[in-house]
C-alpha cells in the first residue's frame, strides 16, 4: 500500500501517530479514507468546494484538472454505489462517465479527519490526472463541488433537476461501453472461455497494474468489479483515483464491498503493505478469469477471513488448468509479499504462455468436469 503525504496543517495538530511514529505531517493510508464520512458541514470557508448554490456562477479553473461543470450534460444513471451514484454524460462533446460522490453527514469522523482526507482526495486526482496508458481509464477532471452540476430527475421534464449535497464532489472519466469483466465472467460461468482470451485479458490487467507500479502507485483495490471492457474487449482498470481512497475502509472490510475475498493476508491482518498486495489480489483475478467463478462462494466473510490468514486458503486451482499459468497464480497469491513477483514480471510470464494448443476451462456441460482428474484440455 503507497502512503500518501498531507502537509502540516493548523486543524490537523502538530503531531500525528502512525504505526507508532511520530512526525509533524500526516501520513495517510488509502485503507483508512472512507468517502462516504466525509462531513460537509466543515466545508465553509474551505477552498476545496468552490461555489455555493448562492453564488453566481463564473467558473475559473484553479487546477490542471478541474473541469467546467457548465459544459457537463448529465444524460442517464449507469450505477449505485455505496459512495455515489455514477452516471453517463457528454462532456465538451464526448461521452464520460461521470461519479458524483455524497459526502456523508454522520460525525464519525473529526474535523482534522475530515481535512485531512480531502487534501488526500486532491492529491490522487492530481496523480490521476497525469496517467496515460492503454488499460488504464482516461481521467477527464474532477470537481470538488457540484453546486453548478445539474442532474435530471428521473421520470419528469427536462427542466426538473436534482439537488446535491452542498460537499458533493465529481469525477469524469472516459465511457467504456463494455461493462465490468465481472458481468463479462459471470455471463460466461457455463461454457467458460477460450485459454487465448484468458491470457489476453490477464495480460490487459498485468499491463495495467505494472504500469501504475512503475509510477509507484498501488491501486489497493484490484478485483474484476473494477475493470472495463470496451466494445473490442480490451480491458481498462476503472475508478483508478476514487478505488484508491474508497479501497479498504476497515469498516467495509467485511461488509457488503465484496472485496475481502481479494484481500492479501497482511491487509486481512491490519499489517503495513505496499503494492505486492495488489499482485495477490491479481492472482485471485487470474483464478476467476479462468474459471468464470466467483472465488470462495460457499463461505462466509468470516470463513474467509480466518482461512486466508491462517490456513493458507486459496481458490481450488482447476485439474484442467495449464501447469504454467497454475504457476503464476500461486506465485501471485504467496503468504508472503517479499515472495511474489513484480507486475513486470507477471507480464513477461504471461507473455511466454503457448495459447496454441488451447488449455482453457472445461464447460460445467461436458463429462468429467474440470475439477476432476480428466486429459481433456478446453478451448
Amino acid at each position: 500500500m503507497e502512503i500518501l503525504v498531507v502537509t502540516q496543517n493548523s486543524e490537523l495538530g502538530n503531531v500525528c501517530n502512525y504505526n507508532g511514529v511520530k512526525s509533524s505531517s500526516v501520513f495517510l493510508r488509502a485503507d483508512k479514507i472512507d468517502f462516504k464520512n466525509w462531513d460537509v458541514k466543515h466545508l465553509s470557508g474551505s477552498n476545496l468546494c468552490k461555489y455555493s448554490s448562492t453564488e453566481e456562477y463564473n467558473y475559473t479553473k484553479t487546477e490542471e484538472w478541474e473541469i467546467d461543470l457548465g459544459k457537463l450534460d448529465i444524460k442517464n444513471v449507469i450505477a449505485y454505489g455505496t459512495y455515489g451514484t455514477v452516471y453517463k454524460a457528454v462532456y465538451d462533446g464526448q461521452d464520460v462517465a461521470v461519479k458524483v460522490l455524497d459526502w456523508g453527514d454522520d460525525g464519525i469522523n473529526t474535523v482534522a479527519e475530515n481535512t485531512a482526507l480531502r487534501t488526500s482526495f486532491q492529491q490522487e486526482v492530481a496523480l490521476w490526472y497525469k496517467l496515460d496508458h492503454p488499460n488504464v481509464t482516461k481521467f477527464d477532471g474532477a470537481s470538488m463541488g457540484t453546486s453548478n452540476l445539474k442532474i435530471p430527475l428521473q421520470g419528469t421534464l427536462s427542466s426538473s433537476f436534482n439537488s446535491l449535497p452542498s460537499g458533493a464532489c465529481c469525477v469524469v472519466v472516459e465511457y467504456i461501453p463494455g461493462g465490468t469483466l465481472k458481468k463479462f465472467l459471470f455471463k460466461n460461468s457455463m461454457k467458460k472461455l477460450a485459454f487465448k482470451v484468458v491470457i489476453q485479458l490477464a495480460l490487459d490487467l498485468a499491463r495495467g497494474l505494472s504500469y501504475l507500479h512503475a509510477k509507484n502507485i498501488a491501486h489497493c483495490n484490484v478485483k474484476t468489479e473494477n475493470m472495463l471492457l470496451d466494445g473490442y474487449r480490451n480491458l481498462k482498470i476503472a475508478d483508478f483515483g476514487v478505488a484508491r481512497v474508497e479501497a479498504q475502509n476497515p469498516r467495509d472490510r467485511t461488509g457488503n464491498t465484496g472485496t475481502l475475498g481479494y484481500m492479501a493476508p497482511e491487509v486481512i491482518n491490519g499489517n503495513p503493505y505496499n503494492r505486492k498486495c495488489d499482485v495477490y489480489s491479481f492472482g485471485i483475478c487470474l483464478w476467476e478469469i479462468y474459471c468464470c467463478d466467483l472465488p470462495y462462494s460457499d463461505l462466509s466473510f468470516a470463513e474467509v477471513s480466518s482461512a486466508v490468514v491462517q490456513k493458507n486458503l486459496r481458490p481450488d486451482i482447476p485439474r484442467c488448468c495449464p501447469s504454467a499459468f497454475a504457476s503464476i497464480m500461486r506465485k501471485c497469491w504467496h503468504s508472503k509479499p517479499e515472495n511474489r513477483p513484480g507486475m513486470d514480471e507477471v507480464v513477461r510470464l504471461l507473455e511466454s504462455l503457448d495459447t496454441s494448443k488451447g488449455g482453457g476451462m472445461i464447460p460445467e456441460d461436458q463429462a468429467r468436469g474440470c475439477f476432476r482428474f480428466s486429459k481433456a484440455r478446453g478451448p
